[in-house]
């Protein structure tokens, strides 16, 4: 009696692998992928997107991926500490547009969370560096005019973690 193959068996269909993404480098033994659950370091990873950076070995395109992550880690910082709004402005004006940056936000703050899920080594230093870096330009005194009254403005020296 003839055994059915497996792909029988699951009910999968044939299709045609050629338009199909490239496979990671880690596999498990049916040669699905595997997502990376600790730290690793090389630049064969998927961050954010199916095939971005990609496991073609590219480097430019993973340093484009480092810079994408520091860029927008350092941009929730700008958008953490900058003061968009006028004191001439109605407060349902104030308030929208106080809404709609803080939505943009949380957004890139969401997104900066998902790229460092990969797990990738380099995405985690450049979200932290720019995050860093964005709170020393931003948020920090090293760049504030000091005047007598700002001294009293905050209780804490540090901003509230609200990512």
């Amino acid at each position: 009696m003839n055994k059915p193959s497996s792909s029988h068996m699951s009910g999968a269909s044939t299709m045609d692998m050629s338009a199909a993404p490239p496979m990671p480098a880690t596999t498990n033994n049916h040669g699905n992928p595997m997502m990376h659950m600790t730290f690793f370091w090389g630049k064969n990873a998927e961050i954010l997107f199916s095939g971005w950076p990609g496991y073609n070995n590219n480097i430019g395109m993973y340093i484009l991926a480092l810079f994408v992550i520091f860029t927008i880690g350092f941009a929730i910082e700008w958008l953490s500490h900058t003061d968009y709004i006028s004191r001439s402005e109605n407060n349902v004006t104030a308030g929208l547009i106080q809404t709609v940056l803080y939505g943009v936000r949380i957004g890139c703050a969401y997104l900066v969370m998902l790229a460092v899920m990969s797990f990738n080594g380099g995405i985690f230093v450049a979200a932290i560096v720019g995050h860093t870096l964005g709170f020393l330009v931003f948020g920090s005194k090293v760049f504030k005019k000091s005047t007598p009254l700002m001294a009293y403005a905050k209780a804490s020296e540090l901003p509230a973690c609200n990512c």
